[in-house]
């Protein structure tokens, strides 16, 4: 009976465990990993309709029973670890001129530093998607259509420690970030894409 007492606490202890949420409030202290515990939070991927009407990144994290939290994840917690999957925040990052508008986007921390998947913006970030009679258009219009092109694209970005906004990771980035490892750099010299796919599973190893 004490054996079976025993083990029911430790499955009961390792569910609580596993229900203890994280949240963030700002880089610097996700990079320590200094963080609030929380029991309460969803998380919710949004619809590719959702994503062509009102744009922002794929998932919305909320609190079903306390609004202030709610309200908390969605304007100034800058990240959430839920069940070990890291959630950036994008309301207030910035990618030069652009916004990746609000919710969030699944991160890693790899090697120190924070990278996330998002939607491409911009002509650099969107030109391995965007057909080239596409990409020639300028203007707001140019960007629409862009935009509307590549809601369900994504590609990675790292956050400047200093500035604290999205760089861009393409080819380029990666070839630098590879470079201490031949290997790697070797197999991604064959790469032909810069999507998240192929940029994430070349961050992964480095983990």
């Amino acid at each position: 009976m004490r054996k079976i007492v025993s083990l029911f606490l430790f499955v009961s202890l390792a569910l609580a465990l596993k229900a203890q949420d994280k949240i963030y409030d700002s880089y610097d202290n996700l990079l320590a990993d200094k963080g609030d515990i929380v029991t309460t939070l969803h998380k919710v991927r949004r619809s590719v309709n959702q994503l062509y009407l009102s744009g922002g990144a794929d998932y919305e994290i909320y609190s079903i029973d306390n609004k202030q939290l709610t309200k908390y994840l969605k304007k100034r917690c800058y990240a959430v670890r839920l069940n070990d999957t890291l959630y950036v925040n994008c309301r207030n990052i910035r990618y030069k001129k652009y916004r990746f508008g609000s919710w969030y986007a699944i991160g890693e921390m790899v090697k120190g530093k924070l990278y996330f998947s998002a939607q491409p913006l911009g002509q650099i970030a969107s030109s391995s998607f965007i057909p080239k009679e596409t990409s020639k258009l300028g203007g707001a219009v140019g960007d629409a259509i862009n935009a509307s092109g590549l809601v369900t694209d994504r590609v990675v970005y790292e956050i400047d420690p200093e500035t604290k906004n999205a760089v861009f990771v393409g080819r380029e980035r990666m070839l630098e970030i590879l470079k201490p490892y031949p290997e790697l750099l070797d197999a991604f010299s064959r790469e032909d894409s810069e999507s998240a796919d192929v940029i994430g599973k070349y961050l992964l190893k480095l983990r």
